[in-house]
């Protein structure tokens, strides 16, 4: 993610790709507050783009050239970073929602079943929540390609850290 893609306006509503509702688009003040964060990240490395946020999920995409195998296919562990990106950022916004300004949030565990790969455009992940407490969320992410079929399911476990 650049800052350029944090400054590109977003439709007013976003849908997943099985037609389901998103969260809204992000606001300005969570992009002004990530922007700092990303140069030099693997976010921008892989192109990573936040669409949609919330502490209940968000979605994010991804292009595919730049994030390929020897094969010529997506590479899973680029497919495993988007979709913990997005998890993580949603897992900020519900430790911001819980513990107040300056509160942070860390992944802790992910597990990833590919089901099928993409060779071009873009992936987008779709994340939702499995639990949101105050000290750990758990989130579901999906991701599709652009024509809304299935590549991956993965869990992401995250812990909620307080200011320091």
């Amino acid at each position: 993610m650049t800052d350029s893609s944090l400054s590109t306006p977003l439709p007013s509503t976003s849908r997943a790709p099985g037609g389901a509702p998103t969260a809204p688009p992000v606001s300005d003040e969570l992009r002004e507050h990530f922007a700092p964060m990303l140069p030099g990240t693997l976010l921008e490395r892989c192109g990573i783009e936040l669409l949609t946020l919330d502490a209940g999920g968000g979605t994010a995409a991804m292009p595919v050239a730049g994030n390929i195998q020897p094969a010529g296919l997506l590479h899973g562990g680029a497919t495993i970073a988007l979709a913990e990106s997005i998890a993580s950022f949603a897992a900020i916004v519900q430790a911001r929602e819980v513990h107040g300004d300056g509160a942070q949030a860390v992944g802790t565990s992910v597990s990833a079943l590919h089901h099928r790969s993409a060779r071009s455009g873009r992936v987008i992940a779709s994340c939702t929540p499995l639990h949101l407490g105050r000290q750990v969320a758990n989130y579901l992410v999906d991701v599709h390609d652009e024509q809304g079929r299935l590549l991956s399911t993965v869990t992401v476990a995250t812990q909620l850290l307080p200011p320091r």
